[in-house]
């Protein structure tokens, strides 16, 4: 089964480096965003399997983002996934408190690394 996936970041660069990595490696990438209301509208329309979210959207919050597609159900069975450049540690208390399934540093980007969080990565295997 092909995953589908949206990505939300607020840099094209990385959008686009992404997309080609994990389209490569075999996720079907069904859209991306860069701003919180756009990936709202998106994870509603595209119905994606998982939504990689970045903690820090610019001025915007990922995590207050991936707790608004948890709550208001656009992300009906998405699994979320939190994604940042910063380690897990710099943010872990926000990680554990978030309702996303993982957290993925972009430098670890895979589609394996997807797949094994999506497969039950225990928070303290955390990607």
């Amino acid at each position: 089964m092909t995953l589908r996936c949206l990505i939300v970041d607020d840099s094209q660069l990385y959008l686009d480096a992404a997309r080609a990595l994990l389209e490569r490696e075999g996720i079907d990438v069904a859209g991306v965003a860069s701003r919180s209301a756009e990936a709202l509208l998106q994870a509603e329309a595209l119905r994606p399997d998982v939504i990689l979210v970045d903690i820090v959207l610019g001025e915007e919050s990922g995590l207050d983002l991936v707790r608004r597609l948890s709550e208001d159900r656009r992300a009906a069975g998405a699994a979320l996934i939190l994604i940042s450049t910063h380690t897990e540690a710099d943010f872990s208390a926000l990680i554990e408190e978030s309702p996303a399934a993982a957290f993925i540093p972009k430098p670890e980007l895979s589609a394996e690394a997807i797949r094994r969080a999506l497969n039950g990565g225990a928070a303290g295997d955390r990607v």
